[in-house]
């Protein structure tokens, strides 16, 4: 499912990078403190098993328990982390083995051979004495390392590896002595213990760092995004009489300099192209009003002249219908080309809605006697506007609802103020409008269906006409959701408030 708002993939894309720069971050750095920890304990293996040699046979019995209390210490793990050793000869032989030892510990490949030295080949080496503990006897120094091998043989080195058992995972050292072989087990218990509260910690303040990091990459789109809000205003401004409107440049970011200036440029050739559509309409139609007039006086002189009921009279006749048509079509024009310019006049006086549709009910006893009309006028709805214009809006209103009328079909006229605006609505039955044509219904020359109103006399213009004499009034005309075979128009008028012009 793709997401519609690019303010959203912003933060949201802002929140995976972080999240997985957050994620790779406490990864690794959980495992640099872990590998760290397990150095730092290898290194203290290594010192304590490199350190001394093992004591001969006489003295292990009372050194090695001391030796065994001396490891946490030694190893700064502390008595609660459990630590098991063992000692044993180079044939097998265990000489001392903790009650930790486990059977389950792999010593193959831990314990090279050495070669055996001869004893004339062994020197003495003065070591510095292990620290006294309080409580613990320590043999004398000589006693516990007695011999080294030969300087010109390298020293033993021990080996550390991590064997996990079934009391737990645990880091073993050894080393091999030419006499004997020491294994130090180190449970890993209080370095996992440790590891899990970072662990935790990771788990708790990554979510809450990508929390703060997506809110501020929301907050902070919202403020990259103002150019876009800009244009976005200035488009909803572009009507017939905002073409002027421009988006400043002045203060708006490099990234939206170029789309800006193409906007401001589409808005410049809209306005061109409109104000030189604009005056070639309102030209033509102010040009032909006088030689239509001309022809209207010319027709009805001549037809005045005929023999009455002769074709000539009939044929003038219609002549005449088609140029009073002619007439209404261009003065049509002229009021669109008006209102395109925002130049539409209005000469402001009280209207009362009330007389005028009350006068178009009862013609339309002699229009459509075969509609059954329902009003429910309210008395006495008054606005100010222009009254010609006014008139004429209902009167297309009216025009249309009989035209587009079923056979013995029936119109209902409904007036009434709520609040500070009368509304008007006027319905009647009718064929269903398809969905396309109810989205164009007020376009100019659009007609609709032609199946639907082939036989049906008009210009397309009626309504286009009377939704701009509706907004030159402050008002609204629209088409309401209706059931299937009914249509239902609405005039919404402000009762005082008027556009001056």
């Amino acid at each position: 499912m793709k997401i519609r708002s690019f303010r959203l993939r912003i933060a949201l894309l802002f929140a995976m990078l972080a999240g997985g720069a957050l994620a790779g971050f406490g990864s690794i750095s959980w495992w640099l403190i872990h590998e760290a920890k397990v150095s730092r304990l290898d290194a203290k293996l290594e010192a304590l098993l490199s350190r001394p040699h093992p004591p001969r046979e006489d003295i292990l019995q009372s050194y090695l328990p001391s030796f065994e209390q001396l490891l946490p210490q030694e190893l700064g793990t502390g008595k609660e982390t459990p630590i098991a050793l063992l000692v044993r000869e180079r044939d097998g032989k265990t000489l001392y083995q903790s009650e930790l030892w486990s059977a389950d510990f792999n010593l193959n490949g831990l314990w090279p051979s050495q070669p055996k030295f001869l004893p004339s080949q062994f020197h003495r080496r003065d070591r510095q004495r292990p620290p006294n503990t309080p409580g613990i006897s320590q043999p004398p120094l000589d006693r516990l390392f007695p011999l080294e091998p030969p300087l010109d043989r390298p020293p033993p080195h021990p080996k550390l590896v991590t064997q996990r058992t079934k009391t737990g995972t645990w880091r073993i050292g050894a080393i091999a002595f030419h006499e004997s072989q020491i294994a130090i087990a180190v449970s890993l218990q209080g370095i996992d213990r440790e590891m899990a509260i970072i662990r935790d910690v990771f788990l708790i303040s990554i979510p809450i760092v990508l929390l703060i990091i997506t809110t501020s990459a929301w907050v902070l789109s919202y403020g990259a995004l103002r150019p876009i809000r800009e244009l976005v205003v200035a488009i909803r401004q572009v009507t017939v009489k905002g073409l002027d409107q421009r988006v400043p440049i002045a203060a708006t970011d490099t990234e939206f300099v170029e789309l800006i200036q193409v906007f401001n440029q589409m808005l410049e050739r809209l306005e061109r192209s409109f104000k030189q559509a604009s005056r070639f309409s309102g030209d033509a139609a102010h040009e032909l009003k006088t030689p239509i007039a001309i022809l209207q006086g010319e027709l009805e002189r001549t037809l005045q002249k005929a023999e009455p009921g002769s074709k000539l009279q009939q044929n003038l006749s219609n002549l005449l219908d088609e140029v009073s048509r002619l007439s209404g079509i261009v003065r049509k024009l002229l009021l669109l080309s008006l209102a395109d310019a925002g130049k539409m006049n209005l000469h402001q006086v009280e209207v009362n809605l009330s007389e005028i549709l009350a006068e178009m009910v009862e013609d339309m006893e002699l229009l459509a006697p075969h509609l059954q009309v329902i009003a429910e006028i309210t008395p006495r709805l008054k606005v100010k506007g222009d009254h010609d214009l006014l008139t004429q809006v209902l009167q297309n209103l009216f025009s249309n609802a009989i035209k587009y009328n079923l056979p013995e079909g029936w119109m209902r006229i409904n007036a009434r103020q709520q609040g500070k605006t009368v509304l008007v609505t006027i319905s009647n039955s009718s064929p269903e409008i398809p969905t396309s044509d109810r989205d164009r219904i007020f376009d100019r020359f659009y007609r609709g269906d032609p199946a639907r109103t082939r036989k049906v006399e008009g210009t397309g213009l009626g309504l286009s006409l009377a939704k701009e004499i509706t907004i030159a009034h402050n008002g609204k005309l629209t088409l309401d959701s209706t059931p299937p075979n009914q249509t239902s128009f609405t005039l919404s008028l402000p009762v005082r408030a008027i556009r001056n012009s």
